[in-house]
This record gives structure tokens, C-alpha cells and sequence, in this order.
């Protein structure tokens, strides 16, 4: 009808990566709840692979990350462009400050429930909120976007707890899409000319590359990437 405002449904090349990564980043929670389930208050206060972070602070960024994404969703519902963190870095860094001690179940609880909340968000979602941007940490982004956003945050930080889990577990979709990503952002931060990735990291697998190029392994023979 001519002068609808009714909302354009969603392209297929969108809702075909949308639903994937929605799937990849629910299989990635369920993972991560499993895997710290049993954790004890001693586990929690131990460090992390990530300098300075405990194993809490990493449960408690994993948890105030979901909603931090809830947050824009429910924004984009709204038709507003939402923020991710509305008092900036500081915010981001207290809340993580002040979640890290908790006792280990009431911390593994409130994840739990933080995931839960988002996989809500983005099963009710209409598809006119998918078509609109919001305001991440990093700048403003595509809402359709911050599922693979937060497949990765799930994925990489479950392998910085420093349990069973490593990059070796990460899902291989999950590698191959972060993989074209990271190696892009890489390529576009050096000189021209000089954006081929070293022959020591094309000749690592998979997995240990998009590693590498996160900065969550060390190679012999390599410079860390310093895309993060």
C-alpha cells in the first residue's frame, strides 16, 4: 500500500548469519553455565588467564556483558538507539569490581539468569529492531550484529577462565567467522603492502591463529598481533 510505514522484513542474507549466530552464541552459554556449575568460592577468587582478573572478575564481566547487550535490544525495541554501558569504561570496570567477590554460586546464578534474559530478548526481538543501530563500547553498530558479538565474548572469555576449556574447544563456525574478522582488522593496521599475515601465523591452525591475532597465545618467532 502506498505510504504504509509498516517495517521491511528482514533480508534473507541477514536473517540466514542472524540466526546462526543467535544459535552459536545460545550453544555457547549453555556450555559456559555447564562448565562453571560447580565451581567453588576458592575457584572464583583464583586468577584468570587475563592479567589482573580473577576467575570472578571474568564470570562477572561475562554476566554485566548480557545485559549490557539486553540493554540495547530492549532499546531497539523501543526504536532508540541504546548505549551499552551508559556510564562508560568506568561503569563497565565497577560493576565488574564489585560483582568479583561474590560467593561462587550466587555469581554462577546471576550468570545464568543474565543469559537467559538476553536469549529472551533475542527470541522476542521484532525485525524492525534488528534494522537498527545502537551504541556499543567500541562505537555505534548494527543491532544485528551483537549476537556474533556476543557469541565471541562467550566463546574467548570461556577459554580465559583458565579451566578445562581452551581456544582448542572453541565451536569451529565460531572460528571461521572470527578468524576473517580479526585477520581483516590486522591487515587494516599496517602499511600497505605489507597486510599479508607472516608465513609463522598462516602456518598455525586455525584456532591457534585467531588465538594469536586475539592476543590469547604467544608463537615463537612472532610480534603479538596488537589488534586488542
Amino acid at each position: 500500500m502506498l505510504g504504509s510505514t509498516a517495517p521491511r522484513p528482514l533480508a534473507w542474507g541477514v536473517v540466514e548469519p542472524l540466526a546462526r549466530d543467535i544459535a552459536g552464541a545460545t550453544a555457547a552459554h549453555a556450555a559456559l553455565v555447564s562448565a562453571v556449575g560447580g565451581l567453588t568460592d576458592a575457584q572464583v577468587v583464583a586468577p584468570s588467564r587475563l592479567p589482573g582478573w580473577t576467575v570472578g572478575h571474568v564470570l562477572t564481566h561475562l554476566a554485566r556483558n548480557a545485559d549490557s547487550h539486553t540493554r540495547m535490544l530492549v532499546a531497539a525495541r523501543a526504536g532508540e538507539e541504546g548505549v551499552q554501558y551508559p556510564g562508560g569504561a568506568e561503569q563497565r570496570a565497577s560493576e565488574i569490581e564489585q560483582g568479583a567477590a561474590r560467593p561462587a554460586a550466587v555469581m554462577v546464578a546471576d550468570l545464568a539468569e543474565a543469559c537467559a534474559r538476553l536469549e529472551h530478548e533475542w527470541a522476542a526481538l521484532p525485525a524492525s529492531a534488528w534494522q537498527g543501530d545502537c551504541v556499543t563500547g567500541l562505537g555505534t553498530a548494527p543491532v544485528r550484529e551483537l549476537p556474533v558479538r556476543r557469541w565471541r565474548e562467550t566463546a574467548v572469555h570461556h577459554a580465559d577462565l583458565g579451566l578445562a576449556y581452551t581456544h582448542r574447544d572453541w565451536p569451529g563456525d565460531y572460528v571461521r567467522i572470527d578468524l576473517q574478522r580479526a585477520t581483516m582488522l590486522w591487515a587494516s593496521r599496517r602499511p600497505m603492502g605489507l597486510t599479508a599475515l607472516p608465513a609463522a601465523a598462516l602456518a598455525l591452525d586455525d584456532r591457534d591463529r585467531l588465538a594469536w591475532l586475539l592476543g590469547r597465545v604467544e608463537v615463537a618467532g612472532l610480534d603479538p598481533a596488537g589488534i586488542t
